[in-house]
């Protein structure tokens, strides 16, 4: 039997878990798992519901409204794999990484396209048989390389964009398109070291840690609500190199837990920030 997801957002108030149970009693469902939170700082309240049974989806939304502090926010799919294209520029590790565990139906998504300025990455993706659109970017001004991105891209309505290091800015209208929606990997534990080579900064520097962060993308380059994190520790025997095939394999791993818990509606996203349910 097909499961479904609820989540529910709302200003917080006594007595609504079981106002939702309640209609979810009513109209003889299952709950399989229920988690929720309420963030005390701004008093709002977070659940997330998986339930079975079959239903009336106009109906039941009605009920949940009706009963519901003003504002609330309510959605309500399927469990189903999601929709997805990915972006790259050069480095494979994280494009690889995905299209095998696409392969091996490890994903919860269905890849439909891969889009580059680069063609470095087309023989890779297409031993997948996936499509690859190659848009460079030479002798084309910023707005017209990325109309032309963006016409790839929403010629498969996607459900996700996933940038899977992708090294091009997003400009504001590209990232209105896709609210939320759009999913980057940083190597956002090496906060002072921008710019180009960020490994061999932090090898000058003799960090001691270095990690990965996968956020949304907003209009703040790389201040998107942040999804998933990790780091591990490094020394001063290791090499730039050495810290950076390092910091790929932990880039990799954070980019596809982000993932997991994206396509499987476990992220909540309110103001600058996420609440998540694993």
């Amino acid at each position: 039997m097909v499961s479904h997801v609820l989540l529910i957002n709302c200003p917080d108030q006594p007595g609504l878990v079981f106002k939702i149970t309640g209609v979810l009693y009513h109209y003889n469902l299952n709950i399989i798992s229920n988690g929720e939170f309420v963030e005390r700082s701004f008093n709002y309240f977070f659940m997330r519901t998986e339930f079975s049974g079959n239903f009336d989806r106009e109906a039941l939304l009605k009920d949940l409204t009706d009963l519901l502090p003003e504002g609330v926010e309510i959605k309500l799919t399927d469990k189903r794999k999601k929709n997805i294209v990915l972006l790259a520029t050069k480095e494979h590790h994280c494009l690889s990484d995905l299209l095998i565990r696409h392969a091996f139906n490890e994903l919860n998504a269905h890849i439909l396209a891969v889009i580059s300025n680069y063609d470095v990455l087309e023989d890779l993706t297409r031993k997948f048989d996936i499509p690859f659109h190659f848009i460079s970017h030479e002798d084309k001004s910023r707005e017209a390389h990325e109309q032309e991105i963006l016409e790839a891209v929403q010629q498969y309505e996607p459900e996700f964009v996933v940038l899977a290091k992708y090294m091009r800015i997003l400009s504001p209208g590209f990232v209105s398109q896709y609210s939320n929606k759009i999913i980057n990997i940083h190597h956002s534990f090496l906060p002072a070291f921008v710019g180009a080579s960020p490994y061999t900064q932090a090898y000058e520097r003799g960090v001691k840690i270095i990690g990965a962060t996968a956020h949304f993308v907003n209009d703040q380059l790389d201040e998107g609500p942040i999804i998933a994190q990790s780091v591990i520790p490094v020394d001063h025997t290791q090499s730039a190199k050495e810290m950076a095939q390092a910091g790929r394999d932990v880039e990799k791993i954070v980019l596809a837990k982000s993932l997991r818990l994206v396509f499987n509606e476990q992220v909540f996203v309110y103001r600058n920030k996420t609440i998540i349910f694993e």
